[in-house]
């Protein structure tokens, strides 16, 4: 035994610097291997935003991977410095920022943007963790408000996946099985009791959505909705010099004032969902710390912004990504938080899955093998993640209301923000609780909706 064990209900151990926790694999935190092994195939998801990279920006396939795979090394940051979540885009902000950068003309003018856009999200960001307002901001939001962006963010990962020219439309039949398939393991009360009873289904519970992303690939030329991989060996050849002579502040310079007086309105709108996807990180833990209770998992939402901040900052300069860098990546959080609910055994540390999980998606990025594998059914990883997000942010943006008129006023919030933008929703949201709660816009009200706000059980919460 390598790692260091850690007492009942204590934290996984870490070297203290300031505000973060260091945790480094072997030694803090066991490696668990079939994270590792997940995390090899659903590298397909972060390759899934070269399409969206080639399209928007007009670069390279090569050029997008260096992109995809720079932000593969900065999602590690977010469990090495304590940061209990497995990172990802901010998701349900991407349509907002394609649609502002297309404002643009193609070329200079148009990375210029995303790269004012992202720098101006992160020095945000930063600032909000340093002067500790993040967890401020937290606790502020209305509950009614809360659930609103929340849900909002889920209507939005359904709706990308099924509007019209949306993934299901490539992807039907494979769409369909895999994500049917998936919910089962995942979420399904039947499938949890039977690999209880059996070792095999035990198996293939433990590794997530990795069996739907195989079955994918061959469920897909099947139906004739993608080819046959034709499988390649070697290593991946990201092309890092044409990256940082024609899309960064390398070779192109620094955007001028104007453009980042531009950006602003965007990286608000986007960062009332970036906002969303923190207080779902929170939701997530708590779920699986009353399950656990013999771990015990410190989520700071000022460390988050410190590590996000980070991320936008760093890759603003070395490799502008409108994917953008996020706080998570629900879907797989959820995948985590499911497997860490089953026990020690299952997963002796959250950290062990989390950082197992992304170690795997960076060294699937490095083979050739496994990028060659997955590439016909990009369309189909993002799909199934975009959805299982959905799922989830429904769940618990419903959770997040403390009454009916949270919900009501939730529901407005988050068809706003699906139709006409975040700022949108954001602004419908302050109008209804000032106009319902009044004074107390802060507080809302309580009722018997939910078992879990009722007086008589305060208690047991």
């Amino acid at each position: 035994m390598l790692w260091k064990k850690r007492g009942y209900g204590e934290e996984s151990p870490y070297i203290p610097a300031g505000p973060f926790k260091i945790r480094v694999p072997f030694i803090h935190y066991k490696f668990e291997w079939p994270d590792y092994v997940q995390g090899l195939l659903m590298c397909a998801v972060d390759l899934s935003a070269i399409p969206l990279m080639t399209e928007v920006l007009g670069m390279p396939f090569e050029v997008a991977l260096a992109i995809v795979m720079l932000n593969g090394v900065f999602y590690l940051l977010h469990h090495l410095l304590g940061d209990p979540v497995v990172p990802g885009w901010i998701t349900p902000a991407i349509p907002l920022l394609v649609l502002y950068v297309q404002g643009f003309p193609e070329g200079p003018d148009r990375i210029h943007a995303l790269i004012a856009f992202q720098m101006t999200l992160g020095i945000m960001s930063l600032l909000l963790g340093a002067t500790g307002l993040a967890t401020k901001v937290v606790r502020i939001i209305p509950p009614a408000m809360k659930s609103g962006i929340i849900l909002g963010a889920g209507f939005a990962a359904i709706i990308s996946v099924f509007q019209v020219g949306g993934k299901f439309d490539s992807f039907p039949w494979t769409i369909t099985i895999a994500v049917g398939i998936g919910f089962y393991l995942l979420f399904s009360k039947q499938f949890s009791v039977l690999q209880n009873k059996n070792s095999i289904l035990s198996f293939i519970g433990k590794l997530g959505v990795l069996p739907v992303i195989l079955l994918a690939v061959f469920i897909a030329p099947i139906f004739g909705e993608a080819p046959w991989p034709a499988i390649e060996w070697g290593f991946s050849k990201p092309d890092f010099m044409t990256l940082w002579n024609e899309y960064t502040v390398f070779g192109i310079g620094l955007p001028p004032l104007k453009t980042f007086l531009l950006a602003i309105p965007t990286v608000i709108a986007a960062y009332i969902v970036l906002f969303g996807d923190v207080l779902q990180a929170k939701a997530l833990i708590d779920e699986g710390q009353v399950a656990r209770p013999d771990e015990k998992i410190d989520l700071n939402p000022n460390r988050s912004h410190l590590i996000f901040g980070i991320r936008n900052s760093a890759m603003s300069i070395l490799g502008p990504d409108v994917s953008m860098c996020g706080p998570l990546w629900a879907a797989m959080q959820v995948v985590t938080v499911e497997r860490f609910k089953k026990g020690r055994k299952a997963m002796d540390s959250f950290f062990g899955g989390i950082g197992s999980f992304r170690w795997g998606t960076n060294t699937g990025l490095l083979l050739l093998p496994i990028v060659s594998l997955v590439q016909p059914i990009l369309g189909v990883a993002l799909a199934l993640t975009m959805l299982i997000q959905g799922f989830v942010s429904v769940k618990v943006g419903v959770l997040e209301a403390r009454s009916q008129r949270d919900l009501g006023v939730a529901g407005v919030i988050g068809a706003v923000l699906c139709i006409k933008g975040a700022a949108w929703g954001f602004a419908v949201g302050i109008l209804l609780c000032l106009l319902i709660y009044g004074k107390d816009f802060f507080k809302g009200e309580v009722d018997n909706t939910f078992v879990k706000d009722s007086e008589e059980n305060k208690e047991i919460v």
